[in-house]
């Protein structure tokens, strides 16, 4: 729709653009900030439009008027932008809704003992452990770091076919005791001089609470906080 003069002589922007950055605006807003402010900014967009839209219809030049067809598809834009906001606020209800089900399902795991995927291993009274399977017998290194990096322990464990637990009553490899707290751990093995590879294996604990972090929760598992997702299995 092309821009036409108005009776003070100025000039209005053509309304295609004006719509366009309108609704994209008020699109953004639903994304960035509360579907409620979203709607506002929608309606305060809207009313300029029309606005903008009257001031053009009245000053239109009676030879060449305005195309029917084009502000009213910008109509409907307007109308399909707010119903992609009520949409948002509806699926955004739904999401809160699931999350309160899930941290009230999922509370039922604090005091048991869980096994997890992670890296890190929580030291939970003077108690750390991890479980993990072998194809056949071997030797399993199991290296615990702490933040830092720094080594603290190494142990060799004599593994048999199946499954394998080590367990690390938190004493370290200079004759000190390590505090509760997380730790990062490493199990590898190697045969025939070949280089060593990374045994998979799966973190133990007692989880001791849950908390939300975005879309997602999170289990606390001593010092160790894991998503929820990455449990395997609860043991008792």
């Amino acid at each position: 729709m092309s821009g036409s003069t108005t009776a003070a002589g100025l000039a209005t922007p053509g309304l295609s653009s004006a719509a366009t950055s309108a609704a994209t605006s008020a699109l953004n807003s639903a994304s960035g900030t509360t579907s409620t402010s979203a709607l506002t900014k929608l309606s305060s967009n809207y009313n300029d439009f029309l606005k903008l839209l009257m001031t053009q219809l009245k000053n239109q030049d009676p030879t060449s008027p305005m195309d029917a067809n084009q502000f009213t598809s910008e109509l409907v834009q307007f109308s399909s932008v707010e119903q992609q906001i009520a949409t948002n606020t509806s699926l955004t209800s739904l999401i809160q809704l699931t999350q309160s089900g899930q941290l009230l399902q999922s509370s039922s795991l604090v005091g048991h003992q869980v096994a997890f995927t992670s890296p890190s291993v929580p030291l939970q009274n003077g108690s750390a452990a991890i479980r993990f399977k072998a194809a056949s017998p071997e030797q399993v290194t199991v290296t615990v770091a702490g933040s830092n990096g720094q080594i603290l322990r190494q142990d060799v464990v004599h593994a048999t076919t199946g499954t394998n637990n080590w367990t690390w009553d938190g004493t370290t490899a200079a004759g000190g005791r390590a505090a509760d707290g997380s730790y990062t751990v490493t199990a590898t093995t190697s045969a025939g001089g070949s280089p060593s590879t990374a045994v998979p294996f799966t973190t133990i604990g007692t989880a001791t609470g849950l908390t939300k972090s975005g879309t997602s929760l999170n289990l606390q598992v001593g010092g160790v906080s894991t998503d929820l997702t990455a449990v395997t299995s609860v043991l008792n």
